[in-house]
């Protein structure tokens, strides 16, 4: 073999060589980079964007409270991720690349709960969201209990609060926290259990700690929807009705 051809040999295994080293370099520093832990200054930058877009994680002090971890479901419930309330180097990425939160409908102040993602999204007079809780709403069973039998359901479409009352509620399939009742007597409540996934009769269960806030928040006639990703019904012409007979002045 002469010099020229021992050259271009060369070459090309150099070539070959580093074509495939780099990639496996680079796997290996993207892996050493998602096992590194996170920095205290990067526990409070994930919690400064929690709280900018909307999750209240608490203080934003770089330490993992039951508030963090709590706003921490709300975003993986939120984004379809694994829920954990955890705040691993993969949960970082993805609260930093995220987007805030955005309610189906807009324009005017109202309530939803997103049957698929187990979230109750309360917005301001423009529609944007100013509190983004978990619930636990019907889990679609069949159930016998305490004397009554039927089919744990909430139901889908669009409803107002047309009652509520304020501390404790005895109905007869249990204790009801702060209930704004929206459709034959299913509410809107507080409840020491609201597991990840629906488990409800047919009200939406919240947490406890926020119960008494919701409640000032949803006074009778507040719109609320209730949607999955195969219904969804907007109630703007319900709120232009609500705005025009605000507007009517009486003689």
């Amino acid at each position: 073999m002469n010099t020229t051809n021992k050259f271009f040999l060369a070459a090309s295994l150099l070539v070959v060589g580093f074509w495939f080293i780099s990639p496996n370099t680079a796997s290996a520093s993207t892996w050493a980079r998602k096992q590194r832990p996170l920095t205290r200054a990067e526990l409070k930058q994930a919690e400064a964007r929690l709280a900018e877009m909307g999750y209240r994680p608490g203080r934003v002090d770089g330490v993992i409270d039951s508030d963090t971890r709590a706003a921490l479901i709300v975003f993986q419930k939120w984004e379809g991720s694994r829920l954990t309330g955890q705040l691993t180097r993969t949960d970082f990425d993805a609260i930093m690349n995220a987007e805030p939160p955005q309610a189906r409908d807009s324009g005017y102040r109202h309530v939803e709960v997103d049957l698929d993602r187990q979230v109750l999204l309360l917005t301001d007079n423009n529609g944007d969201i100013t509190r983004i809780l978990p619930v636990s709403t019907g889990s679609k069973k069949q159930y016998n209990e305490k004397g009554m039998s039927g089919l744990a359901y909430t139901p889908s479409g669009r409803f107002r609060i047309y009652a509520k009352i304020a501390g404790w509620r005895k109905s007869p399939l249990g204790l009801l926290y702060y209930p704004n009742y929206f459709s034959d007597g299913l509410a809107v409540h507080g409840n020491p259990s609201v597991p990840h996934s629906p488990q409800s009769h047919g009200c939406i269960r919240i947490p406890m700690s926020a119960a008494v806030e919701i409640s000032k928040a949803l006074p009778v006639g507040t719109i609320l929807l209730i949607y999955d990703s195969q219904s969804f019904v907007s109630a703007k012409d319900w709120a232009e009705a609500d705005k025009q007979a605000g507007q009517a002045v009486i003689p």
